[in-house]
């Protein structure tokens, strides 16, 4: 199924206007006006499917092309052996502990 960068929906109508909002897929789109959302740069522009990948704009685009690298750091004066296989005795005294 082909999916739409944009899409511009013209109703008054607000109950078929949320229906149109929560059953089309679509990358970014208006409400009785067309590509305003594409001028405003605190709302990330982007499509979904072959429309394009990604969302750029503001934070949105700083966030697509930033790199967040987890790190995951411990102390080195302690390591029990507790967090090491073979942990099925440690479950057994984990149990009788709790």
């Amino acid at each position: 199924m082909e999916l739409p960068l944009a899409l511009y929906f013209f109703s008054k109508n607000k109950s078929l206007q949320n229906r149109i909002i929560e059953s089309i897929h679509f990358g970014g789109g208006c409400i009785n006006a067309t590509v305003l959302h594409n001028g405003n740069i605190e709302l990330p522009f982007g499509g979904i499917g072959n429309s394009g990948m990604g969302r750029y704009h503001g934070k949105s685009g700083f966030d697509t092309f930033s790199y967040q690298k987890s790190i995951c750091k411990k102390p080195t004066w302690i390591d029990p052996s507790l967090i090491y296989p073979p942990y099925k005795q440690k479950v057994n005294l984990l149990k009788k502990i709790s």
